[in-house]
């Protein structure tokens, strides 16, 4: 794959730009978090077996991230899966695979790193990020998880931020299930996720 993210690529926050909802819908989704869980590694073992088998050699890489990949961290019940893939934007090269698993194509972001967005819809969800190879958003996001795994105070302050952030934004009449309500929860626990990506860059001295 031959580029390697340069710090300064591995450090920039990506700012919201535009979003493309492809398949993206209103669905009848209750966000709600839960103790670990430890049967969601098993489920993640799972799917990446069955994206394994049917991207063959369009798979360049594939890793576990999110709450659910990390040991004793609370999380929404949803199987966070990076998937990098030559070239993104060429759909019709993988989406048409990962479509033949149930996944729905959800979301297109071209401006950050070419990312798609697949989710499998069930008990526990599956969402696949899907970017290209080397990209500096899946060096992060395995920095994060490690980092959680390994420092225990900060995985109990992003625990406390997630419960304080559903706090917020739920309510009585609140619909979970719209689109643009999981962007308001992350965009309220957003500054302790940059205070912990900040403190971690730094002890790894890239800032």
């Amino acid at each position: 794959m031959g580029h390697v993210p340069t710090p300064e690529q591995i450090t920039r926050h990506h700012d919201e730009g535009e979003v493309v909802h492809v398949g993206a819908h209103p669905t009848a989704y209750v966000v709600r978090i839960e103790e670990p869980d430890p049967t969601w590694p098993e489920r993640y073992a799972e799917i990446e077996q069955q994206i394994t088998t049917v991207l063959g050699e369009r798979l360049l890489a594939i890793q576990h991230i999110g709450s659910t990949s990390v040991p004793g961290l609370p999380a929404k019940p949803i199987i966070d899966v990076d998937v990098a893939v030559a070239d993104p934007a060429d759909e019709a090269a993988y989406v048409p695979p990962l479509e033949s698993l149930g996944l729905v194509h959800w979301l297109t972001e071209p401006s950050w790193h070419q990312h798609r967005l697949l989710k499998l819809l069930g008990e526990p969800r599956v969402h696949v990020h899907v970017f290209g190879p080397d990209c500096p958003e899946i060096v992060r996001h395995r920095m994060f998880r490690d980092w959680l795994t390994d420092h225990p105070e900060d995985r109990e302050r992003y625990a406390a931020a997630k419960r304080a952030a559903l706090a917020r934004v739920d309510a009585p009449d609140a619909d979970h299930g719209a689109l643009g309500f999981g962007m308001r929860y992350n965009a309220v626990k957003e500054p302790v996720v940059r205070e912990i990506y900040d403190r971690m860059f730094r002890a790894h001295g890239l800032l």
